[in-house]
């Protein structure tokens, strides 16, 4: 009992000290340091909001629209840091794994953390923008953090079954670059999903099956504005708005499987 206390406490240690690590490293050398964490995004909403809310003229319809916008580019980001980090999390750390006996899950949920970390302070830039701009916070907001935690144990699933994957198929990186691009313009983040309605209904509920675009537009809908068009108010709140809550749990236990079965052999692979 004393030697399993032991242990727990070790990996406890193990695991802060690798999500310091993984956080003064990221901006390291850099001049503006952890900064970076709250300009990136902001820079980007700027670019986006300039292109697709002032010239194109999208959302315009969509009370807050730039919260609105904000708000989708800081959720998507994180699924993107939480997974392309997670992903080459074990090969990063391939040196520590061929020294030290540990369990390997430890490195990935590390660099998850290290993603959630940076979320919660974008998460503060757009409160303050919600502030600024007038949103009026009802008690809804309460499922605010129920949302979040869905969309970390899917970045986190998601990131033991690729960083398990890499270890074996380097080109997985590419490829995840390659997806991500891809989604980030399938997925609800510049445009509101009814614009999709208006031209393609069917198009917009397998849009909105996607458990990113399920979790963005419901985290617009408690925090932004209830005209969001959500997953129930999309389907008619019939049993198909809990395909995206089945394909998280499916992730979960897929993912779970592969990486264990897998673990053994990263120290040879790495």
């Amino acid at each position: 009992m004393k030697i399993s206390n032991i242990l727990r406490r070790r990996n406890r240690i193990l695991l802060r000290e690798l999500i310091i690590t993984d956080f003064k490293l990221r901006y390291q050398g850099s001049v503006l340091g952890y900064a970076w964490s709250l300009l990136k995004p902001l820079f980007l909403f700027a670019i986006l909001y300039t292109v697709f809310g002032v010239f194109l003229r999208i959302g315009g319809d969509l009370p807050h629209f730039p919260v609105y916008l904000l708000l989708g580019i800081v959720l998507w980001g994180f699924f993107t840091e939480a997974t392309s980090q997670g992903l080459s999390a074990i090969v990063d750390r391939g040196d520590l794994i061929r020294k030290i006996n540990f369990p390997k899950y430890i490195i990935v949920v590390s660099s998850s953390v290290s993603a959630l970390i940076n979320l919660g302070f974008n998460l503060l830039v757009v409160l303050f923008f919600v502030v600024i701009n007038g949103v009026e916070i009802t008690a809804s907001v309460l499922w605010l953090p129920v949302i979040i935690l869905e969309l970390y144990v899917f970045a986190l699933a998601m990131a033991f079954f690729l960083s398990a994957l890499y270890v074996k198929y380097r080109d997985i990186g590419y490829l995840w670059e390659v997806l991500l691009q891809g989604a980030f313009y399938a997925t609800p983040v510049l445009y509101p999903i009814s614009i999709v309605v208006g031209i393609n209904e069917f198009a917009a509920k397998l849009i909105m099956l996607n458990p990113v675009a399920q979790i963005i537009q419901d985290a617009r809908y408690v925090l932004v504005t209830k005209e969001t068009t959500t997953t129930y108010s999309l389907f008619g709140g019939y049993w198909y708005e809990l395909i995206p809550f089945a394909i998280v749990f499916v992730t979960i236990v897929v993912a779970s499987i592969y990486f264990k079965r897998n673990s053994g052999s990263f120290a040879e692979n790495v």
